[in-house]
Order: C-alpha cells, then structure tokens, then sequence
C-alpha cells in the first residue's frame, strides 16, 4: 500500500526503504522524500512517443556500451550523506533513461545520475517535470534532459555545463532533427517522432 491520504502527510517525508514495500499496483516517485502517485495510466499519444524514441535511441545504442531503459525503471538519486539504499530520498521513474555507467545498474535499476533523461509532458506532470525534476537533474548532475512536449510538438534540450547548471536550451520542432552532445552522433527525426 502507498503512503496513503496525501493530504493528511504533506509533512512527512519518506525514503527509498519505505517507497519499496508500497503496493505493487500503485505508481509512485519520491522526490526528496516527498511522494508523488503515478498511478494513471499515460495517454495513448504518450506511449507512442515513448515508443518511437526509445527505438531510435536503441538502435543508436547497439554496440556501445550504454544501455537504454524505460518506465517503470526506478532511478534512486542519493543525496550525499546515505550509504544505505533504504535511506535515500529520492527515487524516480523517468520516461526513457542512458546510462553509460554500469557500475550504477543493479537488479532494483539505477543508482545515480543518468547520463540521459528523457521525459513526455502530460497534463498531470508537466508542472513536475518542468519544474522539480528540472531542479533535481540539475543538482544530481544528469548531463542532459530532453523535455518532449506533446500538444506543442517540441523538445527542449538541456545540457550541464562546466559550472554544473542546464544552459539555455536548445529547442526543437516538428521537422527538426535533434542531436544529443551526451550521446555524439544520436539524431532524433522530429517528423518521425510526432507522427499518429
């Protein structure tokens, strides 16, 4: 069973060690130890997003030696201070994921920053993703966070610089080819991408 009546415990934090006991039929992502329910299912132009870049950037992938994975993929970021798993505050399941360490990989998923996060913007996480997640990246150092837009038919591409902030932005549009400098050569045909 999940955390329960939210609105009863927005005062309570919780951990990593606790999120992993919850229902199995119930979605979840803790973000510095405060719940957020994933349960709804995402919309049906979601999923086949998801589907189409996840297949571009497996194909990329064959043959090096980054994996790529997608939701439900529980992604812990520790701060600092916790050695053990079970205290960590923050686990998260991004849409589509890179890691090209793979000393972060075990059987409960990912331990650390990606080195690629990509999330689809739906309406009940939109303010989430542009805007917690933004920050959590940022602080965790993912290298690169691709936001995909829906309704706007847009991508935004993050990039951490040297002084470990996302720069501008670059941006995106049906018709554009999108590029990654985290995964050098990975091309994203937007025309491809946004097709019904």
């Amino acid at each position: 069973m999940g955390p329960g009546n939210l609105a009863e415990k927005l005062d309570e934090r919780y951990t990593y060690g606790q999120y992993y006991q919850w229902d199995d039929d119930e979605r979840w992502e803790l973000i510095d130890g405060v719940p957020y329910n994933m349960t709804a299912a995402p919309l049906r132009r979601h999923q086949g997003i998801l589907i189409r870049v996840s297949s571009r950037v497996e194909e990329f992938l064959r043959g090096k030696p980054c994996q790529a994975y997608f939701a439900p993929f529980d992604v812990r970021l520790p701060d600092f201070s916790e050695q053990d798993d079970n205290d960590v505050p923050t686990v998260v399941q991004p849409d589509l994921v890179v890691i090209c360490d793979d000393k972060k990989l075990d059987d409960r998923g990912c331990r650390g920053a990606p080195d690629l996060v990509v999330e689809i913007l739906s309406p009940s996480t939109s303010r989430k993703d542009i805007g917690v997640k933004f920050s959590l990246y940022e602080r965790h150092g993912v290298r690169e966070y691709w936001v995909i837009h829906p309704a706007e038919e847009s991508l935004l591409v993050f990039t951490i610089g040297a002084d470990g902030k996302y720069g501008r932005p670059q941006g995106y549009g049906r018709g554009d080819k999108a590029s990654s400098s985290v995964l050098e050569g990975l091309e994203l045909d937007l025309e491809e991408v946004f097709a019904e």
